[in-house]
């Protein structure tokens, strides 16, 4: 079968992360997505690197690797939005389209006549999705927001990294931008629920998300560990703050990740390192007594595994169905069995590079397609294709704007 959202038609009209990262799931699920971009320039990401993409020859080409993580199954079309010609051509387009996606600053697209109330009018159905760091309310409103600063601001870095006690402890990002992805998912989910409403009501309507209300919400555990229970959490480095021993430790020559859930995974636990005394001890009996006693219990957990291996402990914690696992470089987890055998690596093509890799949707449908029908597209090479088959443009019309610039 064809993807869910096949026939669907979207505008995307963002840049950077969080709302391309909506805009490619939504191809990925069949909607057919236009990526605005502008004239000569295009998204800020495909100047982002090195590294950049290499041609057959291995020269680099203009696109930044960046740009391939979140632009797959777009077609491109520049469009100069300052000009006249180009704010008609949005408008028109707008009118035909189910979706539009957008992260202009507040009150950014008003000017040129591309907000919702001004589009709404042309398209009573259209569900308009604005992303932007703050919301469209509020004192924080007219600041610009990008995932860093939210990552500190909504509470995420107060709880990542080692603590202070620890040799050069202090708060630390997310080594990936996690509040523009898990922006994107949302925005994704919530145009998939305004689609679905408008069934009923035949009216679309306007989506206002922040990446600020983004990460205070998938702050999870931790806020409600705060919201309930008072407690304000702070860094623990790789531990967690409400099960123990759910960590990283030291090997003989590396680190692995032990991952207790329960007191049966635990009593299992203790037989493998030899320690099966400890299952009795009131201290470590249950999970609230070994949050209570953390250190002296992760200590010495520390000091056993010290004297062995991570491929040994491995093996042995796997042996007796304790969850665990290794701390994979980015390599590594492309060159395990499950990731390969789970089809996480994309390969299409590049009329540049020929083969391009990339990583694949992790949705699998029972009956729907996933379809990667467009690769990552290059600046504005869908234009002309775009503004006949969906406004019936002459070719002299298309001429004319071309040599305007405004194309």
């Amino acid at each position: 079968m064809a993807g869910p959202l096949t026939g669907y038609r979207v505008l995307d009209m963002s840049r950077v992360l969080a709302g391309p990262w909506a805009g490619q799931l939504l191809a990925d699920l069949g909607a057919d997505v236009i990526k605005v971009e502008r004239p000569k320039v295009g998204d800020d990401t495909r100047h982002w690197g090195p590294p950049y993409l290499k041609d057959t020859a291995g020269n680099d080409t203009e696109d930044a690797a960046y740009f391939f993580s979140a632009n797959r199954g777009k077609r491109s079309l520049t469009v100069d939005i300052t000009q006249p010609e180009g704010q008609n051509i949005i408008r028109k387009l707008a009118a035909k389209v189910d979706v539009l996606i957008e992260n202009y600053k507040v009150g950014g697209l008003a000017k040129y006549g591309l907000d919702f109330s001004s589009l709404e009018k042309v398209n009573p159905k259209l569900v308009y999705c604005s992303i932007t760091g703050f919301g469209q309310t509020g004192p924080y409103a007219q600041r610009p927001g990008y995932d860093f600063l939210i990552q500190g601001m909504a509470g995420l870095m107060s709880v990542t990294g080692e603590p202070d006690s620890q040799h050069g402890g202090s708060p630390t990002k997310v080594g990936v931008a996690v509040t523009d992805i898990f922006t994107g998912l949302y925005a994704a989910n919530a145009i998939q629920g305004a689609l679905l409403e408008r069934h009923h009501s035949g009216m679309g309507q306007y989506i206002d998300l922040a990446l600020l209300d983004v990460q205070a919400a998938v702050m999870a555990n931790q806020a409600s560990n705060y919201l309930i229970g008072g407690q304000i959490p702070g860094r623990l480095g790789n531990a967690h703050p409400n099960i123990v021993p759910y960590q990283a430790f030291a090997t003989l020559d590396s680190h692995i990740i032990v991952a207790v859930g329960n007191d049966q995974q635990f009593q299992r636990f203790c037989q493998v390192i030899g320690e099966p005394q400890w299952v009795d001890d009131q201290r470590y009996a249950t999970n609230t007594a070994r949050v209570n006693n953390r250190v002296t219990l992760c200590g010495q957990i520390t000091k056993h595994l010290q004297q062995q291996t991570s491929l040994y402990w491995l093996s042995k914690f796997e042996d007796h169905a304790v969850p665990c696992g290794p701390i994979n470089t980015i390599d590594q987890v492309f060159d395990d069995p499950q990731i390969q055998s789970r089809n996480m690596v994309l390969t299409m093509q590049d009329s540049r590079a020929g083969d391009l890799k990339l990583v694949a949707n992790p949705i699998n449908y029972s009956r729907s397609q996933i379809e990667y029908d467009l690769a990552p597209p290059q600046l504005g090479n869908q234009t002309i294709e775009i503004l006949q088959e969906y406004l019936e443009y002459a070719k002299t019309t298309v001429q004319l704007l071309k040599s305007k610039d405004i194309i």
